[in-house]
């Protein structure tokens, strides 16, 4: 979710609870080491201990399709003591796939065992490697040999996003493929796509036989969602109010007003006000009063009015 869930909005939503791991927005690998500066600048909760302001652990992703580049960088990003390096074989971006990264390698498994055995080896064995797939570039039909191919390779756990490259974010979710994935692997394989409610979390696991979900677009337009998913009973679980909202809201404006352009910030916050839209009538009206205004000054009056007391 590049350009909506970076370090800002994982602070924020992880304040409200019920996330146990996160995945950084990826980091390119192209043919050059990186400097430090660069993993922190993308995941600067490197400089926490790897963890959000919240303590949830986050781990970096790089992108790219050089084993030996891929590696030499996951060694330099494990000096930074990461609480795992996670590789991206799933972004179904054209502008990403033109340049052999993301879900095109689908098609290359014995590449990708490759860039997964040498990311391995050359990170310490007490950092987790950890590999994000899709079902395929067209058809799911080399999905079982990619994943034994991250499994045999050495990583410790998948994700598998249950869609092909084709389909990008279009419908139908196929769950029944990843639960045969899971039946062909030993590592742990954490399920992901379409889980919007608690309904979908529990119908996803009962079809996959995955324990653990991974929730990316049904976070930001539920921000109580995971909370609620982990929550024991129905009696337990606590959807996230309006009210809830509006100061974590406010903590997003403050963070993207210290380090956004003046330019750029209204958009940053209504690009999230619409994504909640779905879920909170009172994010429809806040969308509404700002969708014509970029002015930093009348965001804030606005945010100020929110925010009193009724």
């Amino acid at each position: 979710m590049e350009g909506l869930l970076d370090h800002t909005l994982r602070d924020v939503l992880t304040r409200v609870g019920g996330v146990d791991r996160c995945v950084s927005e990826f980091i390119r690998v192209t043919d050059q080491l990186l400097p430090p500066r660069v993993f922190t600048r993308v995941v600067p909760e490197l400089l926490n201990g790897s963890r959000t302001p919240a303590g949830v652990p986050v781990r970096p992703q790089l992108l790219g399709s050089d084993p030996a580049c891929l590696a030499e960088n996951a060694a330099r990003l494990a000096e930074l003591q990461p609480a795992g390096i996670d590789l991206n074989f799933g972004c179904p971006a054209k502008t990403v796939n033109r340049h052999r990264g993301g879900a095109v390698l689908l098609d290359e498994p014995e590449l990708i065992h490759r860039i997964v055995a040498a990311v391995r080896r050359a990170v310490p064995a007490g950092i987790p490697v950890s590999a994000k797939i899709r079902l395929g570039v067209q058809d799911g039909t080399r999905a079982i040999e990619c994943a034994q191919a991250i499994d045999t390779a050495g990583a410790d756990d998948m994700v598998v996003h249950a869609r092909t490259k084709a389909q990008g974010y279009r419908p139908p979710v196929d769950w029944e493929r990843v639960a045969d994935i899971r039946a062909a692997v030993a590592l742990p394989v954490v399920a992901n796509g379409d889980i919007w409610t608690v309904q979908d979390a529990q119908r996803c696991r009962e079809v996959t036989g995955c324990g653990d979900l991974m929730i990316g677009r049904g976070m930001v337009r539920d921000p109580g969602l995971a909370r609620c998913i982990q929550a024991q009973s129905a009696q337990e679980a606590r959807p996230a109010n309006w009210m809830e909202l509006l100061p974590l809201i406010g903590e997003f404006w403050r963070q993207v007003s210290g380090r956004v352009e003046h330019r750029h910030r209204a958009g940053r916050l209504k690009q999230w006000l619409s994504s909640l839209r779905s879920r909170h009538p009172e994010a429809q009206a806040a969308f509404d009063e700002l969708r014509l205004v970029h002015d930093p000054v009348r965001i804030e009056a606005w945010l100020s009015r929110a925010l009193q007391p009724t």
